[in-house]
Parts: structure tokens; sequence; C-alpha cells
């Protein structure tokens, strides 16, 4: 799993008809440890996240079972939405 923030949409008109009806988020992953911001990639929002929210990303397979579709283009799908993350301080 990738911890992510949400940091826009995506609006495709024209697009494979299994992903008609799925809304599609900006997210840029996080590292966990030091916030950093990494990669940016589109996911498709299973749990209605919004803007500028913490989430929870699944990628491959589990994306595509995550929206009960197998056989969808997906590669990664929002799964949750973060509260708080802690992380035990090394030493």
């Amino acid at each position: 799993m990738i911890i992510g923030k949400v940091i826009g949409n995506v609006w495709a008109t024209r697009k494979e008809s299994a992903l008609n009806g799925l809304k599609l988020m900006v997210v840029q992953r996080l590292d966990a440890q030091t916030n950093q911001s990494l990669e940016t990639f589109v996911a498709v929002d299973c749990v209605g996240a919004g803007t500028d929210e913490k989430v929870l990303i699944v990628t491959g397979s589990s994306a595509r079972k995550a929206l009960d579709n197998p056989l969808s283009p997906v590669d990664a799908a929002i799964v949750g939405i973060i509260d708080e993350v802690k992380i035990r301080p090394e030493g």
C-alpha cells in the first residue's frame, strides 16, 4: 500500500468505457517518515476522497479488486482516507 495526498482531479470526456462513472484523482506519493513529496499519478477514488486529504492507495490487481472489476484498465485505487500516521522514532 502507498500513502499519498490528493492534489487534484482528472476529467476525461473520452475514455475506456470501463472507466465511465469512476472518479479519477491526481495523487502525490508521500514518504511516510519524512513526508517528502514523491512522484504523482492518477488513481480511481473508491472512498470519496477530496483534494488535500492524505489517502491509502493500492496498485495492480489489488486496485482492480477494489473496483470489483478484474478487467478494468486501472492500476491504482484510493481505498482509504488517513486520519493519522504515527511512526516510531529511531533509536
